[in-house]
């Protein structure tokens, strides 16, 4: 269950950032067929999820507006309950997790990506929503050590870890110590329990620093992100299964999920894989290229 995308917001920054967040319409020709108004998350591959999304459905005669950087699951998802947005690109774990927190349910998301959407539904579909067909590619928790770090310790799982972690430091978010994918987990699952644990973002620019200053030793990643090869890191084996499977699907009103619709998105989700995904996320957040750019060159590269 990705951390970056579970914070909790009060009611009220919730209204607030419905009402100061932007929202971009598509050009395109005049259509008879419905106004679809897609939202992302707060980071470049969200972004480039959504414009995927929308510009093939505009290419298909429907209106697009789109709600960009609307903010964290706390506000995108309660925004698709109440009909202000219509579709988002969601993550199979985290958004079960999200909604059976909500309701109070134990949370029981796995690894396998078809099950927890199916379980998504079970929740969902009440609710005038439903998510469409898991994607093969996965964006979830992970944890990288440098190559130098992994050379040296003869290091490709994270049970490896095992040997060294007393003398280690973990870096992650601030949410990472009480959370049960990242420090809790490490000990619980792999019995890893570290000398130190620093305080970073998310698998963002804190957490690269900290490895190229030697401040950590191993640190919070995200699966597809594109900064793993840019900063010369291994990603560790998840090999006892403590992250949970987050396919990308998306999250649609059952009001706009018509059967062209549906079929498209789920063409498209069917198209998606994580190593496309990590370039894709490489060429926005390392080479700087403007995430909508690269979203329309995905739709017209595959034929959308």
């Amino acid at each position: 269950m990705r951390l970056k995308r579970i914070y909790v917001l009060g009611a009220s920054m919730v209204a607030l950032a419905l009402i100061t967040t932007a929202c971009g319409s598509t050009g395109g020709p005049a259509s008879t067929k419905a106004t679809i108004t897609i939202a992302s998350f707060n980071f470049s591959e969200s972004i480039i999820l959504a414009h995927i999304y929308g510009d093939a459905l505009k290419n298909k005669g429907y209106t697009i507006n789109y709600k960009d950087k609307l903010g964290n699951r706390e506000i995108v998802e309660p925004a698709l309950e109440s009909g202000q947005i219509d579709l988002y690109a969601g993550y199979a774990a985290t958004d079960l997790t999200f909604v059976e927190g909500k309701q109070g349910v134990t949370p029981d998301a796995g690894t396998d990506g078809q099950a927890n959407v199916q379980k998504l539904n079970a929740h969902l579909n009440s609710k005038g929503i439903k998510a469409l067909d898991p994607s093969p590619a996965v964006d979830q928790n992970a944890f990288a050590v440098t190559k130098a770090e992994a050379d040296q310790n003869h290091l490709t799982k994270l049970s490896d870890v095992s040997s060294v972690a007393s003398n280690w430091t973990l870096g992650g978010p601030p949410e990472c110590p009480t959370r049960p994918f990242c420090q809790p987990g490490l000990a619980q699952t792999y019995g890893l329990h570290f000398k130190a644990f620093k305080s970073l973002d998310a698998g963002g620019p804190l957490t690269y620093a900290a490895f190229k200053s030697g401040a950590i030793n191993i640190g919070l990643v995200f699966s597809s992100d594109g900064g793993i090869s840019a900063n010369d890191l291994v990603v560790l084996d998840d090999d006892k299964h403590l992250q949970q499977a987050d396919n990308i699907v998306p999250l649609i009103r059952s009001s706009v999920a018509n059967t062209e619709v549906t079929s498209l998105l789920n063409s498209i989700d069917a198209k998606l894989n994580t190593k496309d995904l990590t370039a894709l996320n490489k060429s926005a957040d390392v080479d700087k290229q403007d995430p909508t750019d690269l979203a329309a060159t995905w739709v017209k590269d595959h034929g959308f």
